[in-house]
């Protein structure tokens, strides 16, 4: 049975997969706070230079030989994902209710029906309960909030709205210009940000929320601006046309590899005859 047909199917099953992050990343790229996602296609080539050292047969004997060419027919595959947490651009809008956060590692906490989870995405507003909340209308956490459940509250008098890069709040008096001090955003800075994992809207979830560190003097939070996405749409639209030539070369390689195999058993079943 020839090898070559599986290993391009397995070939074509990778970069099919590769088309689905790439084809996600691009639906994002105006998507505020959303960050890049890559995979890692694994073959033989990398696990030799990575682990050529302690491979299970010595180099330079017939064992080692059998074992190098019988892992050299493996197809490739996907062996790891991982999330680009790198910075976007920031993007000013003069709104007082949209936060960027200049620094890598940092987010803003809010509160889901499934728990704590972590956004990039500062895009927030006031609800009618005087809540500042997502756009998917979560409560944004303030710093103390697993000590007391408190979230962000803004009351209707307050006309004016200021922020420190440190994510305290400060609002006027009513009916003064003068300001006072209001709550703390709660600005996450997780031990590990490759275990955060993304479940949609933006939004990360963590092992262990206890594991969430509050940081206190942050320096990061910039009021007026959002960060835009760290997706480079040029660069996912070259992956996206090598992809699809790869696509397109595993399929001719199926196709001539399936023709070999009939016709060779076509002059097999002739000559038996």
């Amino acid at each position: 049975m020839q090898t070559g047909y599986y290993s391009s199917a397995a070939g074509m099953v990778t970069q099919f997969n590769r088309l689905d992050t790439i084809a996600n990343n691009l639906a994002n790229v105006n998507t505020a706070g959303f960050k890049e996602e890559n995979l890692i296609v694994g073959d033989f080539m990398r696990l030799y230079k990575e682990a050529r050292d302690e491979l299970p047969n010595q180099n330079q004997t017939k064992e080692g030989a059998e074992f190098i060419n019988r892992t050299m027919t493996r197809a490739p595959q996907i062996v790891d994902a991982y999330t680009d947490f790198s910075l976007g651009t920031m993007q000013k809008t003069s709104n007082n209710m949209d936060f960027a956060l200049s620094k890598e590692g940092l987010f803003f906490a809010v509160k889901t029906p499934q728990g704590v989870r972590l956004t990039r995405d500062g895009s927030f507003s006031v609800s009618d309960e005087g809540k500042l909340i997502t756009k998917q209308g979560y409560e944004v956490l303030a710093d103390d909030y697993y000590q007391t459940g408190n979230t962000i509250s803004i009351n209707e008098q307050d006309s004016v709205i200021e922020v420190d890069k440190n994510g305290q709040l400060y609002t006027n008096l009513p009916n003064s210009s003068k300001l006072t001090a209001n709550s703390k955003l709660f600005i996450a800075q997780p031990d590990n940000a490759a275990l955060l994992k993304k479940e949609g809207d933006n939004l990360y979830a963590y092992a262990d929320e206890s594991e969430f560190k509050v940081v206190q003097q942050s320096g990061a939070v910039i009021q007026g601006f959002v960060e835009k996405s760290n997706v480079n749409a040029v660069s996912m639209m070259t992956q996206l046309i090598e992809t699809n030539r790869l696509v397109g070369m595993y399929q001719k390689a199926m196709d001539t590899q399936m023709n070999d195999m009939n016709r060779d058993a076509i002059e097999k079943l002739a000559k038996k005859a």
